[in-house]
């Protein structure tokens, strides 16, 4: 129903109230080579990729920010993606994949583990050419010219970024520094023509701020990633958006229970310029208590030793009306929860979103 009165709201002289559902979901939709994903989507008999198309089905959003996603020169990866949510009744006609830093390949160490050419090497932690790349599926159409790419940015080059030192010297070198991405996947603005006008979708995927050591180069990386948004919301790194936008994806770290800088990501949620929905779900207000700072019902994750945590977000500018939002994660007994379980560690979030008048 929700497909059709948005079919309906492109004809002419017809008018309907029906919200922009725009949704984030971090997949892992990832395999260990290259055309390993694209191999599983051919075949058709993959689990996860069953549970990952019910689970669309069931959210039907109208655009959607993926992560985790494996990314091929030619699209092929995708477009199969696409095929298959097409022939389970998700068709989403335009997409975008843009080549991502994960996996792209340097010749220096740029972890300091003093060997070269390993994931760790590559200008986002990645076993080959795209893995866990980002995609954008929507049923309206992304103009594809005025995309904005910031995936190449040095980090060196942000504005009061702090780059990592070991015993007072950089790390994990000075030619490293001077080549190393911010972006351990990518940092995207890209605009859609939607039946409510033009939105932008501001959209990344942070790497994760541990697995390091005393230097923190990932934690202060990761701080700088999800730093970045605010510096482009305040005009420092060229012009943003004069319409409605959402900020979405994944920032690897809660705003309060992480290891990692946490302060940055409870600004964005403070923000003037954005509205935090706080979307919640059966499942993980259902689940046991951590202690945790967060609400167990904001949660968006569930990590296997670490427990669950909120890192995947979608934030919309001041100026949408926020109708309804959620996370997909039924609990335990209720219809949907393994297949949630069974798609991703991460849960799908969404927001329904109408303009202010």
């Amino acid at each position: 129903m929700r497909w059709l009165l948005l079919a309906l709201a492109l004809l002419p002289g017809i008018a309907t109230a029906e919200p922009l559902r725009i949704a984030s979901f971090n997949t892992e939709l990832s395999r260990d080579g290259p055309g390993l994903m694209l191999r599983d989507l051919q075949r058709g008999k993959d689990k996860q990729i069953a549970d990952f198309v019910a689970v669309i089905g069931e959210t039907s959003p109208d655009v959607l920010a993926l992560q985790g996603v494996d990314w091929d020169h030619d699209g092929l990866t995708l477009e199969a993606l696409a095929r298959t949510l097409a022939d389970a009744g998700s068709p989403y006609p335009h997409r975008l994949a843009l080549k991502p830093n994960s996996g792209t390949m340097t010749d220096l160490d740029l972890d300091g583990d003093g060997r070269l050419g390993g994931p760790g090497d590559a200008q986002g932690y990645g076993e080959f050419t795209g893995q866990n790349g980002m995609a954008i599926m929507s049923r309206y159409p992304i103009v594809r010219a005025e995309v904005q790419n910031f995936s190449t940015l040095l980090w060196k080059d942000l504005p009061d970024a702090q780059l990592p030192e070991r015993d007072g010297a950089p790390f994990p070198s000075h030619a490293a520094q001077a080549i190393q991405r911010l972006s351990s996947a990518g940092h995207w603005v890209v605009p859609i023509e939607t039946p409510l006008g033009r939105i932008h979708l501001l959209t990344s995927q942070a790497g994760p701020p541990v697995f390091d050591g005393p230097e923190d180069r990932n934690g202060l990386r990761n701080r700088d990633e999800n730093r970045f948004w605010t510096l482009f919301l305040d005009g420092t790194l060229g012009p943003t958006p004069q319409n409605r936008f959402v900020l979405l994806g994944g920032t690897n770290l809660d705003p309060w229970d992480s290891d990692g800088y946490g302060e940055v990501v409870q600004g964005l949620l403070d923000d003037p310029r954005l509205q935090d929905p706080a979307p919640t779900s059966n499942g993980a207000t259902t689940a046991p208590d951590q202690g945790h700072r967060s609400p167990n019902a904001t949660d968006t994750v569930e990590w296997d030793g670490v427990g669950r945590l909120r890192v995947d977000y979608v934030l919309p500018s001041r100026d949408w009306v926020v109708q309804a939002s959620g996370v997909y994660w039924p609990a335990k007994g209720e219809a949907g929860h393994e297949t949630a379980l069974g798609a991703s560690r991460h849960r799908l979030v969404w927001v329904d979103l109408i303009p202010q008048e």
